[in-house]
Order: C-alpha cells, then sequence, then structure tokens
C-alpha cells in the first residue's frame, strides 16, 4: 500500500510537470528569439533617419558604423540605384550573407522578413527612399544570440521539476508510512493473538479507518480473554462436579476386599482422580496441557507404556485378546509430560476395546530414531472406513460410547511437539495409528528420518 502511494503520486507529479514544463520551456525558447529579432529591429530602424535623408556611401558608412550592430560587422545596407539619377550605381555596406532572391522578395512585399544563413539568421528591414526605391537594411542574428539563456532556463525548470517530483515522492512516503504502520501493528498483533498471545493489542492511532480497526480488534481480543476465562471455569467446575461420584466410587471400591480386579478398580478411580485434579489445577491456571515440554522434561515412553499396558493387560485377558508389545526395551525419553502420555495411550488403547470385538489381538510397537519417536497401536479389527474425519475433532462417527475427542487429543499431544497422527491399515489387517513424536531436532515437515528398528526381534511377546 505504501508503494502503491508513492508511485501513484509519481505518476501524478511526473505528468504535472511535463503539462507545465513543456509548454513554458518553447514559450521560453519563443520569448529569447522575439527578443533577439527586436533587438535587431531597434538596430535596423536606427538607420531609418538616415537613409531618408541621404543614399551618399559616406554618411551611409558612418551612420552603420555608429551602431552597435554595424561595429560588430553584423549589419549591412544594400541600396538600389536611382534611376532618375544618370550614372547612379546600386550602393553596398557591410557584409551581405542574404541571397539576392531574399532581398528582391522583401522589395517586393515591402515587410520586414526573417530568412536563414550561415551561422544563424538574417532580419531583411525595407526602408522607403526619398527616390521610391526600396533600401534593404540587413542585421545578422547569430544562433547564439537567438537561444541565449533559453538551456539556463530548461536547466532551471527541469530542477523545479525534479524537486517537485522528490518533495511529492518524500510526502507521499510519509503518508504512506502513516498509513501503513497502523496496518501492520493490527496484523501483527492478530498473528499474535493467533498463536497464543491473548495480550497482545494495538495502539488506537493513525487513520479514522485504521483506529476504528484497532478499536475493534482490541473489543474482539478482549472478548476472546473473557471467553476463554469463562471456559476455563466452567471446565474447573464441571471437572469440580466429577468428584462426589468418584468420592462414591472411591469408596465402594474400598470395599471390594481383596484380589486382582479389585486392586484394578481402585487403582482405576485413583487414576481418575488424579486426573480430574490435573485438569481442575489447568483450568484454573490456564495452562494447556499439551504445552511443549521444557528442556530436560518430559518423561520415559518406555516405562510409561510398560505401566499403562500393564494395566490393560486384564482386561485385554477377560476378553481374550492376544496383546503384542515391542521396542520398550530401553529407556526412550520424549518431550511429553507424563499425564499428556498416559491420556494418548489410554485413547488409543480405550479406542481398541471399545471398537473391536472381544478376542481382537492388538500389538504397541515403539521405534526410537534420532530426531523422533514412533509409537504404532495396530489392531486385527474391522478397521476405519474415514481416517480423516476420524481425525476431526469432536468426530464420533455415529459410535456408540465415543465423544470423537480421543484421537483429537492424541493429534494435539504430538502436534506440540512437531510431530502428527496417522491412520492406517495395520499388518494385523485392521486400524494402525502412527504416532509421530518429535525430538526437537528436525522440523516436523521432515519425515525423512533414520528409525532404530529396536524391538522388532521382540515382536510376539505376549504381556
Amino acid at each position: 500500500m505504501r508503494w502503491a502511494l508513492v508511485r501513484v503520486c509519481l505518476a501524478v507529479t511526473v505528468m504535472v510537470v511535463v503539462a507545465f514544463a513543456v509548454p513554458l520551456g518553447m514559450v521560453i525558447k519563443e520569448m529569447a528569439r522575439d527578443r533577439a529579432f527586436s533587438n535587431a529591429e531597434r538596430q535596423a530602424a536606427a538607420i531609418g533617419p538616415t537613409l531618408s535623408i541621404t543614399t551618399e556611401r559616406d554618411a551611409l558608412e558612418r551612420a552603420v558604423a555608429s551602431t552597435q550592430f554595424g561595429a560588430e560587422d553584423r549589419m549591412a545596407l544594400h541600396v538600389p540605384a536611382d534611376p532618375a539619377v544618370a550614372g547612379s550605381t546600386p550602393v553596398e555596406i557591410g557584409r551581405r550573407r542574404a541571397a539576392e532572391k531574399d532581398l528582391e522578395a522583401t522589395r517586393k512585399i515591402i515587410k520586414a522578413s526573417i530568412t536563414d544563413v550561415p551561422g544563424g539568421s538574417a532580419l531583411l528591414q525595407p526602408t522607403a527612399l526619398s527616390s521610391g526605391q526600396i533600401a534593404i537594411v540587413e542585421v545578422f542574428v547569430p544562433e547564439a544570440e537567438v537561444t541565449n539563456g533559453v538551456a539556463t532556463a530548461w536547466l532551471v525548470l527541469a530542477g523545479v521539476g525534479i524537486g517537485l517530483i522528490i518533495g511529492s515522492v518524500a510526502v507521499a512516503d510519509r503518508l504512506g508510512v502513516r498509513m501503513v504502520q497502523p496496518a501492520q501493528r493490527l496484523a501483527g498483533a492478530a498473528q499474535d493473538l493467533g498463536e497464543g498471545k491473548l495480550g497482545a493489542r494495538v495502539p488506537e492511532e493513525g487513520p479514522t479507518e485504521l483506529r476504528s480497526a484497532a478499536v475493534a480488534f482490541n473489543s474482539m481480543a478482549d472478548q476472546v480473554v473473557q471467553l476463554l476465562a469463562n471456559e476455563r471455569e466452567l471446565a474447573a467446575d464441571l471437572s469440580h462436579r466429577l468428584r462426589t461420584p468418584l468420592t462414591v466410587l472411591r469408596l465402594n471400591a474400598a470395599s471390594l476386599g481383596d484380589g486382582p480386579a479389585a486392586e484394578q478398580t481402585r487403582a482405576a478411580v485413583e487414576q481418575l482422580e488424579r486426573e480430574v485434579d490435573t485438569i481442575i489445577r489447568t483450568a484454573r491456571d490456564a495452562k494447556p496441557q499439551t504445552q511443549p515440554a521444557g528442556a530436560g522434561a518430559g518423561c520415559d515412553a518406555s516405562q510409561v507404556i510398560l505401566e499403562r499396558m500393564a494395566f490393560w493387560s486384564a482386561l485385554a485377558e477377560d476378553e481374550g485378546r492376544e496383546v503384542r508389545l515391542a521396542g520398550v526395551d530401553r529407556p526412550v525419553r520424549i518431550p511429553v509430560a507424563r499425564p499428556d502420555l498416559v491420556a494418548v495411550l489410554d485413547a488409543l488403547l480405550g479406542n481398541v476395546f471399545r471398537h473391536t470385538p472381544e478376542g481382537t489381538a492388538f500389538s504397541v510397537d515403539v521405534h526410537n530414531g534420532e530426531d523422533a519417536v514412533i509409537v504404532l497401536v495396530s489392531d486385527a479389527g474391522p478397521g476405519i472406513s474415514d481416517p480423516r474425519a476420524a481425525l476431526a475433532r469432536g468426530n464420533s462417527g455415529g459410535r456408540p460410547g465415543s465423544t470423537g475427542l480421543g484421537l483429537d487429543i492424541v493429534r494435539r499431544v504430538a502436534e506440540s511437539t512437531g510431530g502428527d497422527v496417522r491412520i492406517g491399515h495395520s499388518v494385523l489387517g485392521g486400524t494402525e495409528v502412527r504416532l509421530w513424536i518429535g525430538l526437537g531436532v528436525t522440523p516436523p515437515g521432515r519425515r525423512g528420518h533414520r528409525v532404530r528398528g529396536r524391538g522388532r526381534a521382540r515382536r510376539g511377546a505376549d504381556v
């Protein structure tokens, strides 16, 4: 916008300068010409009184020599012979530059004329003599005198025009800056707000329209902050309401006695309580759980996977599912908080149990690369008909017992590390969910990483 305004102002100024400077330059040239020939006419008129009195050579030579142009050898007299005087001859005084035909043409029309001669022009001024003949006063005007001062005037005009152009461009640039800077600040604040910087605001300055836009943006940002605060409070309140039924579940679980099933139930209730507390604290503190972990943060993926697989193995055994686990024989550090990875694994494994028939086998593979860790959760179920739609937040596909948020949680955790989630067909014949967790070595768009296939030798180990 700034440069567009400068270009428009430049074009308009150039057109105005050309429209006025070119005609003015031509007028200056014509004025210089008129000045030169007016001076020549005055010089020629100075000989008129002498010619009206006498045509003697000596008197005429003295008259010519007394003029400025005559002294500079720029004036000549052409007096024809007097037919009434016997033996009269034409009188030629000074250096003749005009052609004889031009002299005769001037005598016929009895009117001053200008003719081109070598080095300039000649003014031919006719003067009537007492004898009735026409004498011609020839005044030579050099080309340099005709154009005297024209070049200087043109340079001045050019300088004034260039000055006007530069001034208009400078003014347009300042005006453009005054208009563009508020727009740039508005765009930058919008980008910051889109990146989650909720404190982004715009100074309410600049042109009226941009000030109005800044006021509207700041009002919108305040409303966004208020809506997010209300949403966090609502999430905290809803989570807090879960404590009452959780308390009942914990009391009931405590009365179940001993045994693996009772221990599993009590452990699940305790974990659910911790998750609810985490949600409440996160909502109150306005810190998203999927925030990228800082240096030194994260967890051991192998340890967390082993713990969650131990939790789900009891249910897998009850339903007659064959479970395989590979790639967890060594520690695998990832930049994901432990509660986030637990939520991801529970979402993926919970989907296997909810959406595949009993007895369907599944597996979990971990591949540790130099720049990424890949977790593959595969099953031998019927598969997912529309993988892209399954990753959309809130899309349950009409499946009973599904809110459509599980895979969205998985996706957000992966994207917080620069990774992603892909759904495809597994080697078991069903669905394969690939969780790509970036380690901060390569950009998210790069997929040419080298992955060491730890655990391929252990694939098939029962849990």
